[in-house]
């Protein structure tokens, strides 16, 4: 019974390790690394970032619409029956 005990504890502690290892640290510790620093962006950067979004508009537009969906067995089959070949049999 004790065995047990002591395996269920080092199966939770082992678990809960990476699931610790995952969250946030606090701002007090030490050894916080800050997950996002936002920064005001140079005038390159904007320039770049524009003339980037120029250039992803125009592959877009160099690409082709799509075509209406076809039937690859459109040629193989048969055209339905029509009306008066059903009121005939």
């Amino acid at each position: 019974m004790l065995r047990r005990l002591i395996q269920a504890g080092a199966m939770v502690a082992l678990l809960t390790g990476p699931a610790f290892a995952q969250a946030p640290q606090s701002s007090q510790s030490s050894l916080s690394v800050p997950l996002k620093t936002e920064r005001p962006l140079t005038q390159e950067e904007i320039d770049k970032q524009k003339a980037a979004d120029r250039a992803y508009e125009a592959a877009i537009n160099k690409i082709p619409d799509k075509k209406s969906s076809s039937d690859p067995w459109g040629n193989i089959r048969q055209p339905s029956p029509t009306a008066s070949k059903n009121n005939t049999q």
